[in-house]
């Protein structure tokens, strides 16, 4: 799990931070596995962790399944879990804002102006259930 989330956020992206911050024993973790590879992976956060609201957070895909449909996959399920975890509950997530689209086909709609996060521009972004 770190070292995809490593090969993605620290080293792909050429992006500096400290992903192992603490909050990853207060969460769920979805992993999708082809064979024995890890290529899909988010974290569910309760509210109050990241947000007010419950969150889903660290959504990454491996470089080897891009442009197959895998991420839709993973965030379906992801929308599933939180809806069973968090029933009634709004979600907020804190997106890349070029992923802004990708984030609209489940519902969730720009919440904030674009904001600096570790040097990529991100927006907050929220789902109402």
């Amino acid at each position: 799990m770190y070292r995809l989330r490593v090969d993605v956020f620290i080293v792909e992206q050429e992006c500096v931070f400290q992903d192992v911050d603490g909050v990853d024993p207060q969460c769920w973790h979805l992993l999708g596995r082809r064979g024995d590879e890890l290529v899909a992976y988010c974290r569910l956060l309760p509210a109050g962790v990241k947000f007010a609201e419950p969150s889903i957070g660290r959504v990454i895909t491996a470089r080897s399944v891009r442009g197959t449909g895998m991420g839709r996959v993973l965030m379906a399920e992801a929308m599933k879990r939180a809806r069973e975890l968090f029933p009634g509950r709004s979600l907020r997530i804190g997106a890349q804002a070029h992923l802004e689209r990708f984030y609209n086909e489940f519902g969730f709609k720009k919440s904030s102006e674009p904001y600096d996060e570790d040097g990529i521009l991100h927006i907050e972004m929220e789902n109402r259930q």
